[in-house]
């Protein structure tokens, strides 16, 4: 059961059947080095789409025994509780041509049915979208732009992920009134938005432009379960919205970053040099240098996260901030 049918509405006929059933509009992104098993099941347990990168499975191997045990844990979690809403698990797969992992980790996806692929940096090709479309799954696709919208649409994608400004990590510099309103002049079906959203209120924001769901990240890494040091949580919970530099340096490819990490690397936050595009490579399974493994990516959402409780305890907070903001609108005189 999903907050719209609780309230009494019902879900755009768009809505494909594995996002129908979810205890808030969410879909949780795949951050790399931070979303491991550990938090995905949580997410998933929360009745979130959990999400994680097929990458941060350092060998393929690793991808398929990840998805095979995750599998069998939520069917055992629902078995054990029937009524519980438990959320489907995605899985990211960068489809830029140095990913020399994409066909092995695609076919282990599609081996274990994954039922939400999401893919990045390029719009997947015929045979993935129709592999994926036989067994049932959708294919969302991230994009920061009209252009790169309508061309994994031409690609087949079920649905779009608009990256607008603030986002965490690999980013755009659209505002999200403005990309959700121009992609909804052209397409009519599954969309997602993502750009600082960190509260329940952000998360009915999103939807009031437009969008289906919202897309979150950052407000994950401050969380119990995830992957990443205590000083990255931590320097998430000092830092405000100002406090995140806008750069392509450390991938190839625009991003944002927290400003702590980079100056404790040495580096004028102020003053980056400009990263080269053509060096970006995801063949070893990283989207950034080791050079670069402690700069930390976040979205412009910091400034509103302030402890870190486990994803069960943030997803019921987003819930009661849901259910406050849309009591609050509809309590307005026009």
């Amino acid at each position: 059961m999903t907050e719209a049918s609780r309230a009494g509405g019902s879900l755009p006929a768009h809505i494909p059947p594995a996002l129908r059933r979810l205890s808030l509009p969410v879909i949780a992104s795949p951050m790399f080095t931070v979303s491991y098993p550990e938090l995905v099941l949580a997410q998933c347990k929360a009745g979130i789409v959990g999400s994680f990168p097929a990458l941060n499975a350092r060998q393929p191997e690793l991808l398929d025994e990840w998805l095979g045990q995750m599998k069998e844990e939520l069917q055992g979690y629902q078995r054990d509780n029937p009524e519980a809403i438990v959320g489907p698990i995605a899985v990211n797969q960068i489809a830029h041509t140095s990913n020399v992992r994409l066909e092995q980790d695609v076919a282990t996806c599609i081996r274990h049915k994954v039922p939400v692929f999401i893919t990045s940096l390029r719009a997947p090709v015929k045979e993935i979208v129709d592999e994926v479309h036989a067994y049932g799954g959708i294919i969302l696709h991230d994009v920061i732009n009209l252009r790169h919208a309508m061309k994994a649409l031409e690609a087949g994608v079920d649905g779009l992920i608009l990256v607008a400004a603030g986002a965490g990590g690999h980013a755009g510099t659209l505002s999200p009134m403005a990309l959700v309103g121009e992609v909804r002049k052209h397409f009519k079906g599954l969309v997602a938005l993502s750009g600082s959203i960190a509260t329940g209120d952000a998360i009915l924001a999103a939807q009031a432009m437009g969008a289906d769901f919202a897309y979150m990240g950052t407000r994950f890494i401050a969380s119990a379960e995830a992957n990443a040091s205590d000083e990255y949580k931590q320097s998430l919970l000092r830092a405000g919205a100002s406090d995140i530099v806008y750069s392509n340096l450390f991938s190839g490819v625009h991003g944002n970053y927290v400003r702590e990490s980079i100056e404790r690397m040495g580096l004028d936050a102020d003053n980056l040099p400009v990263g080269e595009k053509s060096k970006m490579s995801f063949a070893d399974g990283r989207s950034k240098a080791k050079a670069w493994k402690d700069i930390w990516g976040a979205g412009q959402g910091v400034g509103v996260i302030h402890d870190l409780p486990t994803t069960a305890d943030i997803v019921a907070r987003l819930r009661q901030e849901y259910a406050d903001a849309r009591a609050r609108i509809a309590a307005l005189p026009w």
